[in-house]
């Protein structure tokens, strides 16, 4: 009795078992969509670095403060540029000196001048003289020709003094000129030692202290906009060409249990990530929670499309991507908008064809 007892319950829980395995195509709206991991960033987030080396002074904000266009960070220190910016000044004034001043180069080459004309006056009067003497045939060959000879190293002399002058004041003119742009040089790499914000927004993050070694290759802080901040999904390569902006997205934030939100698509990166075979695309907030921070994570749904009243079965009934069990055998279909759970079918079924579990 007890055997035939346990006969009849295997029976009937094999009988329950194929019930439950058999079902029909149910008419639903369809929504296919590409799922993706979410990081929420705040917009317009960069790296503040110093262009050059030093110590590191001062923090002049903290973490979370509201920062504005050009407003001062960090203050880095370094005695060389200063030393620099001093020894240009000091470099400036003297070219000036040379160049303007009472005890100048050319003041020197001016009295040489005058000096040199008045002797070349002085040497062209005797020569003139001795010349028209000497064409009256009064006087000697030897005074005529010292006197041609004096007068000729006179005007010579001249010219070369007058040619160094000009020379001479060309130099000093560069000279004053270089000294400038050193020392207009040294006093922008001293204002470089103030690092500033690009952009109004909200200091994230600090990644030094005072007395810490400052470099060009290291990053002093993060910035990035206090109220605007984008959804970064990562695509699967195989999803990527259904992506399109403007898509509809369906976020959920694991700092936002149960809630969910809506946004769109603004931005596709074109180039794929080789590490993880991806592509990044940046969505934004249709109306976005009230406290967010960097690096929230997620997940996310992009809406490809969607389809009234598609005739669907659950894809865990389908064989070999498109083929279905039936109570006359394997039946091929064509498939089309599927998502995590359904997949449209076609053709090739009916809502009155029954369909089996596969084993």
């Amino acid at each position: 009795m007890k055997i035939i007892q346990l006969i009849s319950v295997l029976l009937l829980m094999v009988s329950c078992s194929k019930k439950t395995n058999k079902i029909y195509p149910e008419k639903r709206n369809l929504t296919e969509s590409v799922y993706t991991s979410v990081t929420i960033q705040p917009d317009s987030l960069y790296q503040v670095y110093a262009i050059v080396a030093g110590i590191l002074d001062k923090n002049l904000v903290e973490e979370g403060d509201i920062v504005s266009k050009d407003d001062a960070l960090i203050q880095v220190v370094n005695n060389t540029p200063k030393l620099n910016t001093q020894n240009a000044k000091l470099s400036l004034e003297l070219a000036r000196e040379n160049y303007n001043g009472s005890a100048a180069i050319l003041s020197g080459i001016k009295d040489e001048i005058i000096a040199a004309n008045l002797k070349y006056k002085n040497d062209s009067v005797n020569y003139f003289r001795q010349k028209n003497l000497w064409e009256q045939n009064i006087g000697s060959k030897v005074e005529y020709d010292t006197k041609q000879l004096n007068y000729q190293l006179s005007s010579n002399n001249l010219q070369l003094l007058q040619s160094r002058f000009g020379r001479t004041k060309n130099e000093l003119l560069t000279a004053v000129k270089q000294a400038q742009n050193n020392y207009q040089s040294s006093l922008i790499n001293t204002k470089d030692f103030t690092v500033k914000s690009t952009i109004n927004g909200k200091v994230y993050a600090l990644y030094k202290e005072p007395g810490e070694i400052v470099t060009t290759m290291e990053p002093l802080a993060t910035i990035g906009s206090a109220t605007k901040f984008v959804i970064d999904m990562l695509v699967d390569e195989v999803d990527i060409v259904k992506i399109t902006k403007n898509q509809k997205v369906i976020i959920s934030l694991d700092a936002y249990k149960g809630e969910v939100f809506t946004g769109k698509v603004s931005k596709i990166y074109p180039k794929k990530d080789e590490r993880n075979q991806t592509f990044t695309v940046e969505a934004i907030f249709d109306e976005a929670p009230k406290t967010l921070y960097p690096g929230l994570s997620g997940e996310a749904n992009i809406v490809i499309s969607n389809k009234k009243n598609a005739l669907t079965i659950p894809k865990e009934y389908l064989i070999d991507d498109n083929k279905v069990k039936t109570d006359d055998g394997i039946v091929t279909i064509t498939t089309g908008l599927q998502n995590m759970e359904f997949i449209e079918v076609i053709s090739g079924i009916t809502e009155s064809t029954s369909i089996h579990k596969p084993e």
